[in-house]
């Protein structure tokens, strides 16, 4: 599998931080972590990149005159960079940022906000709430933050604000989210473990990160839509290996093993403190229905499309739920999880934070001279859940945008091609 998108958007952004050179091997390179790198260029930062080898050596200087970066069509990018420029930036020193269409849709206040109340001078140019916006260097003091939603991109970007902030930043609330900028930052020499009992996350100003060496490990929600295929396909054995095995990241193979799916993990590794890693074997077998819950959903929030067609064969009544979240992703992916299953044939009703599905329905597409077209929105994980779809559908099915998976992986379609064999010249993909 490729290298975990969320670890490389780190390896780019926080290298820009960091006191000397930092490599990483494993590197994806996407449309949104290229996003990432450019980003860390037009800061001062100089970057060195073969195949996936990623070298960021931090810049000298910080920058003296206004910028502009094109986030693309990355939340990531977008979001983490509030958080550092916040406070990198020199008093007066001002960076815009903006956006494709479909990231200028998404919501942004509730990382503007909680950055407003450390002293973060955050203007947006357009509608409220929402890209571009213009972030001009000022002096931050660490407060605590209670958060309502279990968002990654939010608790980073405050505690990259903390970093540069006086004081302690504290962060509580929002239940479990994934930790790779904590991880991170523990192998960069920062302590953000929990102050106490109660708060999740701190972290004290004016520390200096040193420089990482790292290995990217593989990235699990890729590798999902894969094992999924997998496990829908009879007589299937699938050997991922290197794979991410953060505790963060993994719901979805909890969710298989309840569905019957035969889940093996061996080869662990990773070093103490960093990302774990290791190989996981997925089986074909017998299929159950299952449920989801809020609680679960962060750790398996880009697999719930595709999860929901595993769904769709298991015999019985499925439930997912806790995951409104979904519908301020690059889609509305509920629905358009929702929409797409029942042209296919699926019993699917959308919930107001998540989906009933009833299974097993078979999926059917149009002729060969019809094809039945399901539509992506533009969203890469519906264009990869959709794939899968037609691979165990009956009939002609062809999606409306396949370039939209560079997003998180521009080679999906070429490794499902080598995974599948000679079986790839039936598929409509």
């Amino acid at each position: 599998m490729p290298g975990d998108k969320s670890v490389s958007h780190r390896v780019a952004l926080l290298g820009l931080l960091a006191d000397g050179p930092c490599r990483a091997s494993g590197w994806l390179a996407s449309e949104d972590t290229l996003a990432s790198l450019a980003a860390v260029r037009i800061l001062g930062a100089k970057v060195q990149q073969d195949g996936d080898i990623v070298v960021v050596v931090p810049p000298v200087a910080r920058p003296t005159a206004d910028l502009a970066i094109d986030c693309g069509n990355s939340g990531t990018t977008c979001r983490l960079l509030c958080g550092i420029l916040a406070g990198w930036l020199p008093v007066g020193v001002s960076v815009t940022l903006s956006g494709d269409p479909s990231l200028s849709t998404r919501p942004m206040s509730r990382v503007i906000d909680p950055l407003s109340r450390m002293g973060a001078k955050i203007a947006f140019l357009g509608e409220a709430g929402r890209l571009p916006l213009r972030i001009t260097g000022a002096v931050l003091q660490g407060v605590h933050h209670d958060l309502a939603v279990p968002s990654a991109q939010v608790k980073s970007a405050l505690l990259l604000a903390g970093l540069q902030a006086s004081g302690t930043t504290t962060i509580s609330g929002g239940g479990i989210s994934r930790d790779h900028t904590e991880l991170l930052l523990q192998t960069m020499g920062v302590s953000c473990a929990p102050a106490d009992g109660v708060v999740e996350t701190a972290i004290t100003g004016g520390q200096s990160l040193r420089p990482f060496e790292i290995q990217v490990p593989g990235d699990p929600s890729t590798a999902a839509f894969f094992q999924v295929a997998a496990a829908l396909v009879p007589g299937s054995d699938l050997r991922t290996p290197g794979l991410s095995l953060n505790p963060t990241r993994i719901g979805a193979l909890d969710v298989l093993r309840r569905a019957g799916v035969g889940v093996e993990i061996s080869n662990r590794q990773g070093p103490p403190g960093g990302e774990p890693l290791g190989d996981v074997r997925i089986t074909q077998a017998p299929l159950q229905p299952f449920v989801i819950t809020g609680p679960e959903v962060p750790a398996l929030v880009d697999e719930i499309p595709i999860l929901a067609v595993l769904a769709t064969a298991a015999p019985g009544k499925s439930r997912i739920t806790g995951a409104a979240e979904l519908r301020v992703k690059e889609s509305d992916r509920l629905t358009m999880t929702a929409t797409n299953l029942v042209q296919l044939g699926a019993t699917v009703d959308e919930l107001p934070d998540g989906l009933r599905l009833s299974g097993p329905t078979p999926l059917r597409g149009g002729s060969n001279d019809v094809p039945l077209m399901l539509s992506t929105a533009g969203d890469h994980r519906m264009a990869m859940a959709m794939a899968v779809a037609a691979l165990v559908s009956e009939g002609a099915i062809t999606l409306d945008d396949f370039a939209c998976v560079a997003v998180s992986f521009p080679h999906f379609f070429a490794t499902f091609a080598t995974i599948l064999g000679d079986g790839i010249s039936d598929r409509p993909f």
